[in-house]
């Protein structure tokens, strides 16, 4: 396929700013989000960098790897706009998200498409559809995208979200106890100093500022995302937006560069929520604190206190980098009161978890495949770097990928056939070889020449 994905995924693009503008999206936005996104589902495909470089002139095999760093979070997520859109009640969330799922299956068109990458778009879009509330889509080579859905101009846009229909959504996310818990009290103790301050009553300066700890995958940008909603139908932000950022869109190349690098993100998030994840990069990288990274915190600082009534920063990482992270600066610590821990998921909970995106890709886990992700959790060791949430996402997704291979001979599959995820579809593990009695049974194993391209279980997106 090398040589035509520049123009199917310009013909997205297109259509991405078609819908952009109806929702009054920056072109320029909304086109760096789907480049990015196209690029974070394409990253593993050889040739892949010079089909997309054919949508935006003039970019490098570097801009390419830059743009699918700044989109992967978004592999498993709603883009940024999009999140906006919904926040806001948009007539046009729907069809924003239905161009972003036109994106994932350009993504499949560039360069030459691995399964890997087939696994990648058909969860990216499915996340896409699901936070707009739209059916899911089918991605891939043979996949053709539904049609832009006409928006009449004069259609108002839908009801912004109450917090007790934020806190339903909190409320419905597997596991997690102790953060609902912990959200449930920030509400009620914010609440009541919204009110008392109506009344005329002095209340206590409560910070909204808050420190998400936890190991990775285990629901800190999700949860970071309703609390945005939150905090805006509490009526302590304008906007609700969250925008979500690490060290590497906070620190320039120079000093000097960084502050302002720093306090442009800032101003993109005013109004609502910056996160920050790995914030603990600023203060201490592999040799320790730097220069930049300490511009990037003092200029936090100052943006935080200039913009504290309608701006609220949400930092993250593992718990005791973070630690250090905030009493690295007294003007953090000031600022920082509360931290939120998030547990690792149990084996239910990833069970559940990985059901549920594969319900949202329109996929089903057969019992057996069940029971096969259940041995694979029991032979994997659970140490820092396993990905929780963003485990059974790659396991899906590798998934999808093998489900994709065994089909490949099928002429006309069943809508059963299309649909249901087995227990070889979880395993590189090669099928049983016929007996010596039946030779003329023989067949290649399926899957093996795909070993290289699936990504190998806990991968981190």
């Amino acid at each position: 396929m090398s040589g035509e994905g520049g123009t199917s995924l310009q013909q997205a693009l297109t259509d991405l700013l078609a819908v952009a503008a109806r929702a009054g999206v920056p072109d320029d936005r909304a086109r760096a989000e789907g480049l990015s996104l196209a690029a974070a589902l394409a990253e593993s495909a050889p040739g892949a960098p010079a089909d997309w470089a054919k949508a935006t002139p003039g970019a490098t095999t570097q801009d390419f790897f830059d743009a699918a760093v700044r989109g992967r979070r978004w592999r498993g997520a709603p883009t940024a706009v999009l999140t906006e859109l919904v926040t806001a009640g948009s007539a046009e969330k729907v069809a924003y998200a239905e161009a972003l799922a036109e994106i994932a299956s350009a993504a499949c068109t560039l360069g030459e498409p691995t399964m890997r990458v087939v696994g990648n778009a058909s969860v990216a879009a499915a996340a896409q559809l699901q936070a707009a509330g739209a059916r899911p889509l089918q991605v891939g080579g043979e996949a053709k995208p539904a049609p832009p859905v006409a928006v009449e101009p004069e259609q108002a846009a839908e009801p912004a979200k109450t917090v007790e229909e934020l806190l339903a959504e909190l409320d419905a996310l597997t596991g997690l106890a102790k953060v609902k818990r912990e959200v449930h009290r920030q509400v009620a103790v914010l609440r009541v100093e919204k009110l008392r301050a109506e009344a005329g009553l002095k209340s206590p300066t409560i910070t909204r500022h808050l420190v998400f700890v936890g190991n990775p995958g285990t629901g800190k940008t999700t949860v970071a995302r309703l609390v945005s909603g939150i905090y805006k139908a509490l009526g302590l932000l304008s906007k609700g937006q969250l925008v979500e950022v690490d060290r590497s869109e906070l620190v320039a190349g120079y000093l000097g560069q960084t502050a302002t690098k720093t306090a442009d993100v800032v101003a993109s998030a005013a109004g609502g929520v910056l996160f920050i994840d790995e914030a603990y990069s600023l203060t201490a990288g592999d040799f320790g604190a730097d220069q930049y990274g300490r511009e990037a915190v003092d200029t936090l600082v100052k943006e935080m206190e200039d913009r504290r009534d309608d701006l609220v920063v949400i930092v993250a990482g593992y718990p005791e980098p973070m630690a250090t992270f905030i009493a690295a600066n007294p003007g953090l610590a000031s600022r920082f009161r509360t931290t939120i821990g998030f547990d690792d998921y149990s084996d239910d909970e990833l069970a559940e978890i990985l059901t549920g995106l594969a319900e949202g890709a329109d996929y089903e886990l057969t019992p057996e495949a069940l029971a096969k992700f259940r041995e694979i959790l029991a032979a994997t060791p659970r140490d820092r770097s396993f990905g929780n949430g963003r485990f059974a996402r790659n396991v899906l997704e590798a998934a999808i990928g093998r489900h994709a291979w065994r089909l490949r001979d099928v002429t006309a599959p069943t809508t059963d056939q299309l649909r249901q995820i087995r227990a070889e579809d979880l395993t590189d593990e090669p099928e049983p070889q016929p007996t010596a009695e039946a030779p003329d049974q023989a067949r290649p194993v399926e899957g093996e020449s795909l070993q290289r391209d699936l990504p190998e279980q806990g991968d981190e997106a």
